[in-house]
């Protein structure tokens, strides 16, 4: 059984002591059901800050939920000290002084292949980041990893329709195809 929300604000003040010194700035943590590739994630635009945890991922690996709340804590100090959102030196320095030696999470094995909601992939060209959307956007987007402030027409998205899913054998059959040629 999961801790309640309540309890995530115990663990996470609990955390933010034993871990932060207590240099962690006041969040909110919450659950969100929709989550199915993440484990947890941060908003910074509300105050005070959002952490959201992913309950399907815990329900299947509890042990996970402490190590996933900390990673996120320390995005939000992070973003407190520094105004940083990524996962570049200062984060790591961080995890690492915290104790957490990795900043990816397994996020185990995924279910079998169902037909896709999502219809549309946009794609960065000049990073080459994509999104998958079930929409289309009611205004123009940019990529958010080439500029994290605000949208910039450098770094448009292309958008490409999905329009079917279709089987292609396994990675060792592909390989063993290339192989014969």
């Amino acid at each position: 059984m999961l801790p309640s929300e309540a309890d995530l604000q115990l663990l996470f003040a609990r955390l933010n002591y034993e871990r932060l010194n207590g240099e962690a700035p006041a969040c909110r943590i919450a659950y969100n059901e929709r989550f199915s590739n993440s484990a947890g994630r941060i908003t910074y635009s509300v105050r005070p800050l959002l952490i959201e945890l992913s309950p399907k991922h815990f329900r299947r690996y509890p042990e996970a939920l402490e190590e996933t709340l900390l990673h996120e804590m320390v995005h939000a100090w992070c973003f407190d000290r520094y105004r940083d959102t990524g996962h570049g030196a200062i984060f790591k320095k961080k995890m690492r002084e915290v104790g957490i030696t990795t900043i990816y999470h397994d996020l185990g094995s995924v279910r079998e292949l169902n037909e896709s909601s999502k219809r549309y992939i946009f794609r960065c060209e000049h990073c080459g980041f994509e999104l998958l959307r079930k929409r289309l956007p009611s205004k123009p987007m940019s990529c958010g990893r080439c500029n994290k402030t605000r949208f910039d027409k450098r770094y448009p998205l292309a958008i490409f329709e999905v329009l079917e899913t279709r089987p292609l054998g396994t990675t060792l059959e592909r390989a063993a195809q290339k192989g014969r040629k």
